[in-house]
């Protein structure tokens, strides 16, 4: 990024190296001193990044077997050659010395995080002989696998091979799910991830709650800042100031939970003002006269004083998304659970996309493709003996993933069978789970848990065992022929060893797999020969990928103007304007607006959200990345923090509405943030023991979420619905 327009990433050159050796119980080791600028021959080895989702291209620079710097791979349509502060700083990941060394095997109760380390032969054996006592008692359904990210496929695989259905991640039911199910109820499809937005080519950005610039999903922020620099029209809507909302030309600062409202408000102006895209609805739409009449009592005049947004302002807002049509981009979103009703949010943001005819087309949403990877041969998964029981009797008639709030339900009823097992890979349910009490209370009904993670998170602070992973750098993972506007096949490779004795994911349900007896379901001798096996298929070879971390395949039409498929899987075969499918199921076809329940008297809703230099609460050991941000605060409005008698830097407790106290968080008094509302980083107030270098740094906003509301439609838990006071705390 060259132009003053633009924003620059942080570059992340130089890292701590491990000295020592293993110390205490197998959780930690000692730090030397900063990694120098090689003086010898560097190799430069392409894998792609696991910092997040995004799976940027990078390329990783090695002398001596040491990591010295990582980059963005220019090959790379992900990346374009940049990478963010998190992707640079994975150089943290490798030498971060909280990482988790060898297995270990719990020898008191459970979250006293009391181990012995032993051999992966003793660790896995133990594992084996647990589940098939759990496979012969109550049947495989009764383990679950829950996972993040592409890291988990050999280990889903395992499972699925096993013989349970029960595989879910959290990204479905706590974060990405209702958008998915509001798109696919309006134009029959999700939209992807990566998302299929076409910002480098939009005339108008519309971000609703979206936090462009904090969460650093690479490419759309490289767009983003090339759309600002290019001067499109940015409206910005979110209770807190945010990187973005400094970037708009129309700032609205909503309400808290009144999104619904402002979004049929838009759409009742550019309708009742015949301001939508006419031939692009009269060609695509079904029900559009009823979704019309629908919307008759949504003025912008009703929506002041839910939203606070003035009248005029909506009406200039959504003239000047109408006046960029069809390059005009409502973005859907990441993180959608909020409040309970958010399908029929994210629909509206679907449904508003509609009217603009963006869907599609050029500077919306463009239409992707992959290249096409044959699977490697193995048998049939068996089918399981019953079915999950994440959604009994279909009660969230629209989920189409499985819901990891289900399994827990489950768990802990013991209805409709039995689940004894849970194996969970790469996610921190404590903290990506509502209402830690639930989590653990479910955990006590299990014969078995199984951690498989890098570090001592809080959800390993209460397995029977755990497996210590290598991190993205040292291992090989599955391909990833990415859906996206340039189809490609991307390579992770590992560019450095392993320093004590973590092991790769694939290795791990390899060698559990034979233990099971299910050796049949990985037949390949290595990865390397799995994976040449694969890409032979496709007419490339593992030899190629090594040495260029990706292959691009040919540009396939974007957009309907160009030829691609104006298909819509939705039971009209059009976009469903009024949705009789939802009626059928006793819901409103069209969405309309509840007001958001008010919490106690003198409180605050709290919000949370992402910070640019850290994912989740995956990040907050790595040594790089918390020098930015070793912990973090909680931003109150400064008329707020007058009243209260608080200043900036004042350090405050976090008291909930069920009486849960956080740790201590330092106020960031600002005019930024509606005065309705708090707001912090999300992955910070760790309380296990073995994260040393974070324990109890800044407040949890997870531990404060006790309460969620259930989304009828697909079964995502709206976390939005938790209010705080504040407290003086001076004490550490």
């Amino acid at each position: 990024m060259h132009s003053v327009s633009r924003r620059r990433f942080l570059k992340i050159s130089a890292a701590s190296v491990i000295g020592g050796s293993l110390a205490g119980h197998a959780l930690s080791a000692s730090v030397g001193g900063a990694a120098t600028r090689p003086t010898g021959e560097v190799s430069r080895i392409p894998t792609f990044c696991d910092v997040c989702f995004w799976k940027c291209g990078a390329i990783a620079h090695v002398q001596d077997g040491k990591l010295w710097k990582i980059e963005g791979n220019p090959d790379d349509p992900l990346s374009n050659g940049r990478l963010c502060p998190r992707g640079t700083g994975g150089i943290g990941a490798v030498t971060d010395p909280d990482r988790l060394r060898t297995p270990l095997l719990r020898v008191s109760e459970r979250g006293e995080e009391k181990w012995k380390a032993v051999t992966w032969d003793e660790a896995l054996d133990f594992i084996a002989a647990k589940m098939e006592r759990i496979r012969r008692e109550h049947g495989a359904e009764s383990m679950a696998f829950f996972t993040h990210g592409i890291g988990g496929t050999f280990l889903k695989n395992l499972m699925k091979a096993y013989g349970t259905p029960n595989v879910a991640a959290p990204s479905f039911a706590q974060c990405r799910g209702p958008r998915d199910v509001g798109f696919r109820l309006t134009f029959g499809d999700d939209v992807g991830s990566p998302e299929r937005t076409d910002i480098a080519n939009t005339d108008c950005l519309v971000l609703i709650g979206s936090h462009l610039g904090e969460n650093m999903h690479n490419t759309q922020v490289q767009e983003f800042a090339e759309a600002v620099g290019r001067g499109a029209r940015i409206i910005v809507v979110d209770p807190r100031f945010s990187v973005a909302a400094s970037k708009a030309h129309h700032y609205l600062p909503i309400r808290p939970g009144t999104d619904t409202a402002l979004l049929l408000a838009w759409m009742n102006v550019i309708v009742s003002e015949g301001l939508h895209d006419r031939a692009y609805v009269e060609k695509h739409g079904h029900g559009f006269d009823a979704f019309a009449a629908a919307l008759a009592p949504y003025t912008p005049e009703w929506a002041f004083p839910e939203t606070g947004i003035d009248p005029e302002t909506i009406r200039l807002t959504a003239r000047e998304m109408a006046r960029c049509k069809p390059a005009t981009l409502v973005h859907p979103g990441r993180h959608a659970n909020w409040y309970g009703n958010d399908a029929q949010r994210s629909r509206a943001i679907a449904l508003l996309n509609a009217l603009l005819g963006s869907w599609g087309r050029k500077g919306g949403f463009y239409i992707p493709s992959s290249m096409e990877v044959p699977a490697y041969p193995v048998p049939k998964y068996p089918k399981p003996a019953r079915a999950k029981l994440d959604n009994p009797g279909n009660k969230f008639p629209f989920a189409h993933e499985t819901i990891t709030t289900g399994i827990r339900e489950a768990t802990l009823s013991g209805k409709p069978y039995p689940i004894k097992g849970w194996m969970v890979y790469a996610t921190n349910l404590f903290n990506a789970l509502p209402n830690e009490e639930e989590t653990k209370r479910a955990i006590q009904q299990l014969d078995l848990l199984v951690v498989v993670d890098v570090v001592p998170s809080e959800i390993a602070a209460w397995a029977d065992v755990v497996l210590p992973e290598s991190i993205y750098l040292e291992r090989y993972d599955e391909l990833n022929p990415e859906f996206f506007r340039d189809p490609f096949i991307a390579l992770r490779q590992p560019v450095v060893e392993s320093p004590d004795d973590q092991k790769p994911n694939w290795w791990i349900a390899k060698r559990l797999a034979e233990k099971l007896g299910l050796q049949a379901f990985f037949p390949w001798k290595d990865i390397e020969e799995y994976l040449d096996t694969r890409l032979r298929g496709a007419g490339l070879s593992l030899a190629e990928l090594k040495r260029k971390g990706i292959v691009r395949g040919p540009r396939q039409p974007l957009y309907f103007e160009e030829g691609a498929p104006a298909e819509f899987e939705t039971p009209s075969r059009k976009i469903e304007f009024y949705s009789n499918q939802l009626a059928q199921a006793g819901f409103d076809p069209v969405p309309r607006y509840t007001p958001p329940e008010p919490g106690p008297a003198g409180s605050f809703r709290l919000l949370f959200g992402r910070a640019p230099m850290h994912t989740f609460g995956r990040t907050q050991t790595n040594r790089l990345l918390s020098d930015l941000m070793r912990e973090n605060a909680v931003w109150l409005n400064a008329v707020a923090a007058r009243r209260l008698g608080l200043k900036t830097g004042d350090y405050v407790r976090l008291r909930n509405q069920d009486g849960v106290l956080s740790d201590r968080i330092r106020v960031k008094a600002t005019q930024r943030i509606h005065p309705e509302c708090v707001f912090v980083v999300h992955g910070f107030g760790h309380t296990a023991r073995g994260l040393r270098h974070t324990y109890r740094k800044g407040a949890s906003d997870a531990g404060l979420i006790t309460r969620y509301k259930t989304d009828p439609l697909m079964g995502g838990t709206g976390m939005n619905v938790n209010f705080v006071t504040l407290e003086p705390a001076t004490e550490a």
